[in-house]
């Protein structure tokens, strides 16, 4: 099984692809894409049938991704009018 660095070197960026936004192993399918398609409640198997050439660590590799950005993430609460 692969850890979260070699999960990581599937995910890339070209900006010639999709604007620069990561891609999975330099194909034309973004990591917004495969996460949109697990929060809308596909599972793994149906999105690997959608596309021949991924594979389930790529999958992961795009978990690993979001969870490394949302783990940098720090959201700070706002004051209302009143100050509280």
């Amino acid at each position: 099984m692969l850890d979260g660095n070699q999960l990581l070197s599937r995910i890339s960026v070209n900006s010639k692809i999709f604007g620069g936004k990561p891609i999975i192993r330099g194909r034309r399918l973004a990591v917004e894409h495969v996460l949109d398609m697990l929060a809308a409640g596909d599972s793994p198997e149906t999105i690997l049938a959608g596309y021949d050439w991924l594979e389930i660590e790529d999958i992961r590799a795009c978990l690993v991704y979001a969870r490394r950005l949302v783990g940098h993430e720090r959201v700070e609460p706002l004051l209302d009018d009143t100050g509280s």
